[in-house]
């Protein structure tokens, strides 16, 4: 009786100190189906990722979830899309995400930045890097910065994410 309340215990403990689905998805490494979020900042860094990822029109009852990014991945590398990219995200946030205030979005060229090796990203920017795009596609993808803030009542915190599209 005292094994199953300590193990009851440690479940609603487990419970408590997570957020919600961690996107992308994953497998847990404890036995959940999906990998969870532990704090409020990587929920909001994930819901941010899933909405900026989800074609719009693809969610039932929400047909205006999500942005129209995927349509830009062969569209020229040039300061009118990447115009129509950053409207894209603003009007999309701004709808869905209103705790998020974007100080920044930086839109260049894939083709613009240096190889980054291996040694010099760190996890934590991995964690915040998503690509929709490969090697092959590098000539029409854009790399897109967004700087952000997480404004709550108790606290104010910066974050970023780049998406490769």
């Amino acid at each position: 009786m005292v094994d199953t309340q300590i193990k009851y215990f440690w479940i609603y403990l487990y419970i408590m100190k997570t957020y919600g689905i961690d996107f992308p998805f994953r497998d847990s490494g404890i036995g959940s189906y999906v990998k969870l979020t532990t704090t409020p900042e990587k929920e909001i860094r994930s819901s941010l990722v899933h909405l900026l990822l989800t074609k719009k029109g693809s969610r039932y009852y929400l047909p205006d979830f999500g942005t129209r990014l995927y349509e830009y991945i062969f569209e020229p590398n040039d300061s009118v899309t990447f115009n129509h990219i950053e409207e894209e995200i603003r009007e999309s946030i701004r709808k869905y995400i209103p705790n998020l205030d974007i100080k920044n979005i930086i839109i260049t060229s894939a083709e613009d930045e240096e190889e980054e090796t291996s040694n010099s990203t760190s996890l934590e920017t991995n964690e915040r890097l998503f690509r929709v795009s490969n090697e092959e596609t590098k000539p029409y993808t854009a790399k897109v910065r967004i700087e952000y803030d997480i404004n709550s009542n108790a606290f104010s915190k910066s974050d970023f994410i780049i998406i490769n599209i």
